[in-house]
């Protein structure tokens, strides 16, 4: 019986470790993806690529159209094509007050 309560207790244990990891995990991709989002809507004038963020932010695509998604409905942003093909988002345009 000491046996079974081991190794639950070590079940248990590596359980709580590995959702602790996943969970620090996630907050890191949500911070890099909300750094890399503002800094290419300002950079790229409102207008973002899926592509561009993933890079920008270094997650998996997947996670950063998640973002991405969440955050043009958020902005009310209209998904577009240019004339290469390529599919962004236009943003509305970022204005900031002036620096003091």
């Amino acid at each position: 019986m000491p046996i079974v309560e081991f190794v639950f207790v070590i079940s248990v244990g590596v359980l709580l470790i590995l959702g602790a990891l996943n969970s620090a995990r996630s907050s890191q991709q949500q911070r890099q993806l909300e750094e890399a989002f503002y800094r290419l809507l300002q950079a790229q004038n409102g207008q973002i690529s899926l592509i561009q963020l993933a890079a920008g932010a270094r997650v998996d695509a997947e996670v950063a159209k998640q973002y991405l998604e969440r955050q043009a409905k958020a902005f009310a942003a209209t998904l577009e094509v240019d004339a290469d093909g390529d599919t962004f988002y236009r943003f509305p345009k970022l204005q900031l007050p002036p620096q003091r």
